[in-house]
């Protein structure tokens, strides 16, 4: 792919927010590959879903052939960077932040081609951490040797800045520097590894150009800056946010099947722009694949396509498959077989319980107050008396108090339904 061709297949799937100079970047790309960056600051132990549009970025140009490199700042997470916040993040102490560096380290890994798994044609990514060159450094030489290539003035003009100066929290000496290590990590790696061209989100436009200014004035030499939009809603809900808090790409911290199910749910007004930017599928298959969609929206053709894909490049195939036979189990679409009752370990609670516990004329009362989906015998009998009770997807009759014969799934497995939403998995043991 082309130079040109590859920055109009950003600009078609609307990744480019902001860049320095568009000729002068498609020109250095025609002279050859490029190493580029992209820091992402260890503030948690997982990244989320916001960060997969930058993420995503420095995979489109090591696909490419170019250089990525992921930074994940331990230096910069010591900080906190005020870009896009109303009020300063907390600090971390020194083990936390080293526990999230290895932990963002290890997700970045998982999205880019390191050395030992490379595509033909690839170039490796390199992973760095700015505690690196920053962690010896004394206050007076970092004063000497990058804040006065820097003017208060240019600080001061930056919006990530301003806008927190006219806030209501005001902004501390300790955030105001970070613009001043955020440039200066540029200015390293294009020192190291010959880097040129910084990525982000279009928050860090400012940060960016700080780096630029100062390789120009340090090095006389020329760097790019390129940004990308923050992800947003259509419905005006904060992207990546739900009712019970981020998306995370950490399983342990949001299950595949949830960050499967988040993307299978979204507003239909936002399918065809989170594909082409939160997915590596091409301009042009989405363009067909939305067509076929609008011929029949319920069927949600363009959701389905968008959560398998995400999933997939967070989890891997495995999982995608898991959580979508976990979603056909769950919505009644597939029988309760034990594939799909081991695909909802996991999603839904489980309790082990003994063969013997399973037994006796009350089996299902005693099951129902095992599992707490009852509080009692007394409500679990009023429960099923109610006809709000299903064993393995089948609607109990009013007067039944023992399980249904064959109530064993695959010999281990009993799924319990109280209402609409509430079930338990009973796994013999």
């Amino acid at each position: 792919m082309s130079s040109n061709d590859f920055l109009n297949d950003l600009a078609q799937r609307g990744l480019i927010h902001d860049q320095t100079d568009a000729e002068a970047l498609a020109e250095r790309l025609n002279q050859g590959p490029i190493t580029l960056y992209c820091g992402f600051d260890p503030t948690s132990d997982s990244l989320h879903i916001g960060h997969l549009v930058p993420l995503l970025l420095l995979r489109r140009f090591q696909d490419a052939g170019h250089r990525p490199i992921a930074l994940a700042g331990g230096a910069t997470g010591m900080v906190g960077d005020p870009s896009g916040r109303s009020e300063e993040r907390n600090l971390l102490d020194d083990p936390t932040l080293a526990h999230n560096v290895e932990a963002v380290a290890s997700q970045l890994h998982a999205f880019l081609h390191f050395e030992g798994n490379l595509a033909p044609g690839d170039q490796a990514a390199v992973m760095v951490n700015n505690l690196e060159w920053t962690a010896d450094v004394g206050v007076l030489d970092f004063l000497r040797e990058v804040g006065k290539h820097i003017t208060v003035g240019t600080m001061l003009a930056k919006e990530s800045v301003r806008s927190r100066m006219d806030g209501e929290q005001g902004l501390s000496f300790t955030e105001f520097s970070y613009m001043l290590l955020q440039a200066n990590d540029f200015y390293e790696l294009n020192q190291r590894h010959g880097c040129e061209l910084q990525v982000g989100g279009s928050d860090q436009w400012g940060n960016i150009t700080a780096g630029i200014d100062l390789i120009r004035r340090r090095s006389a030499a020329s760097a790019h800056g390129l940004t990308v939009p923050l992800v947003t809603r259509s419905d005006g809900a904060k992207f990546g946010k739900t009712a019970d808090g981020a998306i995370w790409l950490d399983p342990k911290r949001t299950l595949p099947y949830e960050l499967h199910q988040y993307f299978l749910n979204v507003d239909d007004r936002d399918a065809e722009r989170f594909l082409l930017q939160l997915t590596l599928v091409s301009v042009e298959e989405v363009a067909a694949l939305m067509a076929e969609h609008e011929k029949q929206p319920a069927d949600r053709l363009a959701q389905r396509r968008l959560a398998d894909e995400v999933c997939t490049l967070v989890h891997g195939a495995e999982e995608t498959a898991r959580a979508a036979l976990a979603a056909r189990g769950l919505f009644g679409q597939e029988p309760p077989t034990a594939e799909v009752l081991e695909a909802l370990r996991g999603i839904v609670p489980e309790t082990t319980v003994q063969q013997e516990d399973l037994a006796g004329l009350e089996s299902l009362i005693d099951a129902l107050v095992q599992s707490e989906l009852c509080s009692s015998r007394g409500d679990a009998r009023r429960t099923v008396a109610g006809g709000g009770v299903s064993v393995n997807g089948q609607r109990q009759e009013k007067d039944a108090l023992a399980l249904p014969v064959g109530h064993l799934v695959g010999g281990r497995f009993v799924l319990l339904q109280k209402g609409r939403r509430s079930r338990h998995l009973l796994l013999v043991g």
